[in-house]
Protein backbone atom coordinates (compact mmCIF):
# COMPACT_ATOMS: atom_id res chain seq x y z
CA UNK A 1 0.00 0.00 0.00
CA UNK A 2 2.89 2.17 0.90
CA UNK A 3 4.61 1.19 -2.04
CA UNK A 4 1.33 2.41 -4.23
CA UNK A 5 1.08 5.74 -2.54
CA UNK A 6 4.86 6.46 -3.25
CA UNK A 7 4.33 5.71 -7.12
CA UNK A 8 1.13 7.73 -6.88
CA UNK A 9 3.41 10.50 -5.40
CA UNK A 10 5.63 10.42 -7.77
CA UNK A 11 3.51 10.55 -10.34
CA UNK A 12 2.10 13.47 -9.42
CA UNK A 13 5.14 15.04 -8.89
CA UNK A 14 6.10 14.61 -12.86
CA UNK A 15 2.51 16.02 -14.45
CA UNK A 16 3.51 18.86 -11.80
CA UNK A 17 6.74 19.45 -13.49
CA UNK A 18 5.35 18.68 -17.34
CA UNK A 19 2.72 21.73 -16.39
CA UNK A 20 5.31 23.83 -15.22
CA UNK A 21 7.44 23.13 -18.11
CA UNK A 22 4.33 23.54 -20.55
CA UNK A 23 3.37 26.70 -18.56
CA UNK A 24 6.78 28.29 -18.13
CA UNK A 25 6.02 31.87 -19.35
CA UNK A 26 2.98 31.84 -15.99
CA UNK A 27 6.42 31.46 -14.30
CA UNK A 28 7.96 34.16 -15.74
CA UNK A 29 5.01 36.22 -15.17
CA UNK A 30 5.26 36.06 -11.63
CA UNK A 31 9.10 36.19 -11.69
CA UNK A 32 8.46 39.53 -13.45
CA UNK A 33 6.06 40.80 -11.32
CA UNK A 34 7.93 40.17 -7.93
CA UNK A 35 11.33 41.21 -8.85
CA UNK A 36 9.58 44.70 -9.91
CA UNK A 37 8.14 44.63 -6.17
CA UNK A 38 11.49 43.56 -4.43
CA UNK A 39 14.40 43.06 -6.75
CA UNK A 40 16.92 45.67 -7.93
CA UNK A 41 15.52 46.66 -11.31
CA UNK A 42 14.08 49.84 -10.43
CA UNK A 43 17.08 52.01 -11.45
CA UNK A 44 16.72 55.08 -9.08
CA UNK A 45 20.19 55.79 -8.54
CA UNK A 46 22.74 58.66 -10.03
CA UNK A 47 25.96 60.13 -9.38
CA UNK A 48 27.69 63.57 -10.19
CA UNK A 49 28.04 62.15 -13.35
CA UNK A 50 25.41 60.88 -14.31
CA UNK A 51 23.89 62.98 -17.88
CA UNK A 52 20.71 64.04 -18.22
CA UNK A 53 20.78 63.73 -22.24
CA UNK A 54 19.24 61.21 -24.55
CA UNK A 55 20.49 60.10 -28.16
CA UNK A 56 18.57 58.66 -31.27
CA UNK A 57 20.73 55.47 -30.73
CA UNK A 58 20.23 55.07 -26.77
CA UNK A 59 17.92 57.18 -24.27
CA UNK A 60 17.47 56.80 -20.62
CA UNK A 61 14.26 54.60 -19.51
CA UNK A 62 12.47 53.71 -16.34
CA UNK A 63 11.54 50.53 -17.85
CA UNK A 64 13.39 47.60 -17.16
CA UNK A 65 11.67 44.55 -18.27
CA UNK A 66 12.60 45.19 -22.27
CA UNK A 67 10.05 44.33 -24.86
CA UNK A 68 12.47 44.49 -27.77
CA UNK A 69 15.93 45.07 -28.82
CA UNK A 70 15.66 48.99 -28.37
CA UNK A 71 14.76 48.31 -24.96
CA UNK A 72 17.79 46.63 -24.18
CA UNK A 73 19.99 49.08 -25.81
CA UNK A 74 18.22 51.89 -23.23
CA UNK A 75 18.65 49.63 -20.08
CA UNK A 76 22.26 49.52 -20.63
CA UNK A 77 23.02 52.87 -21.85
CA UNK A 78 20.73 53.89 -18.11
CA UNK A 79 22.74 51.41 -16.27
CA UNK A 80 25.83 52.57 -17.38
CA UNK A 81 24.51 56.36 -17.22
CA UNK A 82 23.83 56.27 -13.60
CA UNK A 83 27.60 55.78 -12.61
CA UNK A 84 25.58 51.34 -11.38
CA UNK A 85 28.35 49.02 -11.19
CA UNK A 86 25.65 46.02 -10.54
CA UNK A 87 22.06 45.95 -12.02
CA UNK A 88 19.70 43.40 -12.79
CA UNK A 89 16.55 43.42 -14.76
CA UNK A 90 13.98 40.95 -15.80
CA UNK A 91 12.77 40.12 -19.51
CA UNK A 92 9.67 40.69 -20.34
CA UNK A 93 7.31 37.52 -20.85
CA UNK A 94 6.05 38.72 -24.33
CA UNK A 95 9.74 39.04 -25.54
CA UNK A 96 10.70 35.88 -26.50
CA UNK A 97 14.00 36.51 -28.07
CA UNK A 98 14.96 38.45 -24.99
CA UNK A 99 17.84 36.51 -23.90
CA UNK A 100 19.30 35.55 -27.54
CA UNK A 101 19.50 39.64 -27.78
CA UNK A 102 21.32 40.07 -24.51
CA UNK A 103 23.50 37.04 -25.26
CA UNK A 104 24.08 39.22 -28.92
CA UNK A 105 24.81 42.61 -27.26
CA UNK A 106 27.07 40.93 -24.32
CA UNK A 107 29.48 39.34 -26.75
CA UNK A 108 29.75 42.18 -29.29
CA UNK A 109 32.79 44.29 -27.76
CA UNK A 110 32.03 46.33 -30.68
CA UNK A 111 28.21 47.18 -29.73
CA UNK A 112 29.10 47.63 -25.61
CA UNK A 113 31.31 50.53 -26.30
CA UNK A 114 29.21 52.14 -28.50
CA UNK A 115 26.99 52.27 -25.92
CA UNK A 116 29.92 53.27 -23.25
CA UNK A 117 30.60 56.24 -26.01
CA UNK A 118 27.50 58.16 -24.87
CA UNK A 119 27.77 58.06 -20.89
CA UNK A 120 30.71 60.21 -18.82
CA UNK A 121 33.81 59.31 -18.78
CA UNK A 122 33.96 58.44 -15.30
CA UNK A 123 30.95 56.09 -15.70
CA UNK A 124 32.72 54.13 -18.13
CA UNK A 125 33.75 51.14 -18.37
CA UNK A 126 37.01 49.00 -18.80
CA UNK A 127 35.08 45.94 -18.43
CA UNK A 128 31.62 44.43 -18.64
CA UNK A 129 30.30 41.26 -18.33
CA UNK A 130 26.19 39.77 -18.35
CA UNK A 131 24.71 36.88 -16.94
CA UNK A 132 21.56 35.86 -16.99
CA UNK A 133 19.58 32.14 -16.22
CA UNK A 134 16.73 30.37 -18.10
CA UNK A 135 13.78 32.76 -16.56
CA UNK A 136 15.07 35.80 -18.15
CA UNK A 137 16.71 37.54 -14.89
CA UNK A 138 20.22 39.82 -16.61
CA UNK A 139 22.50 41.02 -14.40
CA UNK A 140 24.75 43.51 -15.74
CA UNK A 141 28.49 44.11 -14.05
CA UNK A 142 30.76 46.69 -15.11
CA UNK A 143 34.82 47.84 -13.83
CA UNK A 144 34.97 51.49 -14.13
CA UNK A 145 37.76 52.81 -16.62
CA UNK A 146 38.37 55.17 -13.93
CA UNK A 147 38.86 54.76 -9.98
CA UNK A 148 38.23 57.09 -7.24
CA UNK A 149 41.26 58.48 -6.73
CA UNK A 150 41.86 59.05 -10.50
CA UNK A 151 38.57 60.57 -10.50
CA UNK A 152 39.75 63.14 -7.40
CA UNK A 153 42.98 64.08 -9.21
CA UNK A 154 41.01 64.99 -12.21
CA UNK A 155 38.68 66.89 -10.93
CA UNK A 156 41.44 69.34 -8.81
CA UNK A 157 43.20 69.14 -12.18
CA UNK A 158 40.44 70.71 -13.98
CA UNK A 159 39.24 72.79 -10.82
CA UNK A 160 42.70 74.11 -11.36
CA UNK A 161 42.89 74.96 -15.38
CA UNK A 162 39.46 75.50 -15.85
CA UNK A 163 38.69 79.02 -15.21
CA UNK A 164 42.54 79.99 -16.89
CA UNK A 165 41.12 79.32 -20.09
CA UNK A 166 38.03 79.43 -20.16
CA UNK A 167 35.81 83.03 -20.46
CA UNK A 168 32.31 83.10 -19.21
CA UNK A 169 32.26 86.26 -22.08
CA UNK A 170 33.26 84.15 -24.75
CA UNK A 171 31.74 82.39 -27.28
CA UNK A 172 31.22 78.54 -27.22
CA UNK A 173 33.41 78.14 -29.79
CA UNK A 174 36.27 80.28 -28.74
CA UNK A 175 35.95 78.64 -25.08
CA UNK A 176 36.29 75.06 -26.76
CA UNK A 177 39.15 76.08 -28.89
CA UNK A 178 41.20 77.34 -25.67
CA UNK A 179 40.18 74.27 -23.94
CA UNK A 180 41.70 71.94 -27.33
CA UNK A 181 44.68 74.40 -27.75
CA UNK A 182 45.71 73.48 -24.06
CA UNK A 183 45.20 69.87 -24.32
CA UNK A 184 47.12 69.35 -27.22
CA UNK A 185 49.97 72.10 -26.24
CA UNK A 186 50.53 70.08 -22.89
CA UNK A 187 50.69 66.66 -24.22
CA UNK A 188 52.04 64.36 -26.59
CA UNK A 189 50.74 61.52 -28.57
CA UNK A 190 52.20 58.48 -27.16
CA UNK A 191 53.64 56.27 -29.77
CA UNK A 192 54.78 53.66 -27.22
CA UNK A 193 51.37 52.51 -26.86
CA UNK A 194 50.59 51.22 -30.80
CA UNK A 195 53.68 48.34 -29.53
CA UNK A 196 51.98 48.28 -26.20
CA UNK A 197 55.24 49.21 -23.95
CA UNK A 198 53.42 52.57 -22.85
CA UNK A 199 54.50 53.46 -18.89
CA UNK A 200 51.97 55.63 -19.35
CA UNK A 201 48.21 55.51 -18.72
CA UNK A 202 47.47 57.73 -22.12
CA UNK A 203 44.62 55.97 -23.20
CA UNK A 204 42.60 58.17 -20.25
CA UNK A 205 42.42 61.80 -19.24
CA UNK A 206 45.28 61.26 -16.65
CA UNK A 207 47.42 60.28 -18.81
CA UNK A 208 46.51 63.81 -20.51
CA UNK A 209 46.55 65.82 -17.65
CA UNK A 210 49.01 64.49 -15.48
CA UNK A 211 51.47 62.76 -17.68
CA UNK A 212 51.22 64.66 -20.66
CA UNK A 213 50.86 61.73 -23.10
CA UNK A 214 47.28 60.33 -24.69
CA UNK A 215 46.58 58.22 -27.56
CA UNK A 216 42.63 58.64 -29.08
CA UNK A 217 40.96 57.57 -25.99
CA UNK A 218 42.89 59.76 -23.62
CA UNK A 219 42.40 63.24 -25.77
CA UNK A 220 39.05 62.30 -25.85
CA UNK A 221 38.03 61.94 -22.45
CA UNK A 222 40.03 64.73 -21.57
CA UNK A 223 37.95 67.03 -23.84
CA UNK A 224 34.82 65.21 -22.66
CA UNK A 225 35.76 66.42 -19.06
CA UNK A 226 35.99 70.01 -20.04
CA UNK A 227 32.83 69.80 -22.16
CA UNK A 228 31.21 68.19 -19.75
CA UNK A 229 32.09 71.29 -17.49
CA UNK A 230 30.93 73.74 -19.66
CA UNK A 231 27.61 72.18 -19.81
CA UNK A 232 28.37 71.35 -23.46
CA UNK A 233 26.34 68.96 -24.41
CA UNK A 234 28.67 66.32 -26.24
CA UNK A 235 29.72 62.15 -26.63
CA UNK A 236 32.44 60.21 -28.55
CA UNK A 237 32.18 58.79 -31.78
CA UNK A 238 34.53 55.78 -32.85
CA UNK A 239 35.71 53.71 -35.28
CA UNK A 240 37.31 49.77 -35.71
CA UNK A 241 40.78 52.45 -35.37
CA UNK A 242 39.60 55.46 -33.51
CA UNK A 243 37.75 57.62 -30.83
CA UNK A 244 36.75 61.34 -30.96
CA UNK A 245 34.42 63.87 -29.91
CA UNK A 246 31.17 65.20 -31.29
CA UNK A 247 29.93 68.61 -29.88
CA UNK A 248 26.59 70.45 -30.25
CA UNK A 249 27.44 73.65 -31.30
CA UNK A 250 24.42 75.92 -31.42
CA UNK A 251 22.05 73.05 -32.26
CA UNK A 252 24.46 71.62 -34.51
CA UNK A 253 26.53 68.39 -34.07
CA UNK A 254 29.82 68.74 -35.30
CA UNK A 255 33.37 66.76 -35.04
CA UNK A 256 36.02 67.75 -32.73
CA UNK A 257 39.19 65.70 -33.25
CA UNK A 258 42.29 66.55 -31.08
CA UNK A 259 44.60 63.58 -31.90
CA UNK A 260 44.87 64.34 -35.94
CA UNK A 261 44.90 67.87 -34.78
CA UNK A 262 48.03 66.97 -32.72
CA UNK A 263 49.99 65.76 -35.48
CA UNK A 264 53.49 63.41 -35.17
CA UNK A 265 56.06 65.61 -36.43
CA UNK A 266 59.24 64.14 -38.46
CA UNK A 267 60.76 66.95 -36.98
CA UNK A 268 60.48 66.58 -33.95
CA UNK A 269 58.78 69.62 -33.19
CA UNK A 270 54.84 70.15 -31.53
CA UNK A 271 52.34 71.24 -34.15
CA UNK A 272 48.81 72.59 -33.36
CA UNK A 273 46.23 72.27 -35.89
CA UNK A 274 42.29 73.06 -36.63
CA UNK A 275 41.86 70.59 -39.67
CA UNK A 276 39.52 68.79 -37.12
CA UNK A 277 37.76 71.32 -35.13
CA UNK A 278 34.33 71.84 -35.28
CA UNK A 279 33.56 70.11 -38.70
CA UNK A 280 30.99 68.32 -40.22
CA UNK A 281 31.17 64.88 -41.44
CA UNK A 282 31.35 65.43 -44.79
CA UNK A 283 34.51 67.32 -44.67
CA UNK A 284 36.15 64.80 -42.02
CA UNK A 285 36.09 62.43 -44.12
CA UNK A 286 37.20 64.48 -46.85
CA UNK A 287 40.51 64.97 -44.89
CA UNK A 288 40.46 61.34 -43.66
CA UNK A 289 37.86 58.54 -44.32
CA UNK A 290 39.70 55.03 -43.10
CA UNK A 291 40.03 55.96 -39.47
CA UNK A 292 36.76 58.05 -39.37
CA UNK A 293 34.65 55.88 -41.08
CA UNK A 294 32.19 55.33 -38.46
CA UNK A 295 28.76 53.48 -38.14
CA UNK A 296 25.37 56.20 -39.07
CA UNK A 297 23.30 53.60 -37.44
CA UNK A 298 24.67 54.28 -34.09
CA UNK A 299 25.82 57.75 -34.38
CA UNK A 300 23.08 59.36 -36.72
CA UNK A 301 23.41 62.83 -35.13
CA UNK A 302 26.68 62.83 -37.21
CA UNK A 303 25.56 61.07 -40.35
CA UNK A 304 24.67 64.03 -42.84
Amino acid sequence: MKKIKVLALIGLLFIFAGVALERKEIIISYVNYFSGLFGNNKLETRNDYTRDIDFTYVKRTTDYNPKNYQDILNIYYSVLNSGLEEFTFQCDVSYKNCLDDVDALANSQEKLSDINNYVHPFNSFTHIETTYNSLGSVTISTVKAYTQEEIALLNTAIDDIYPKIVNENATVEENIKSVHDYIINNTKYDISRKNGESEYHSDTAYGALYEGYAVCGGYSDTMSLFLNRMNIPNFKASSDMHIWNVVNVNGQWLNLDLTWDDPISIDGLDYLEYDFFLIDSQRMQKIEKKEHNFNADVYPEIAY
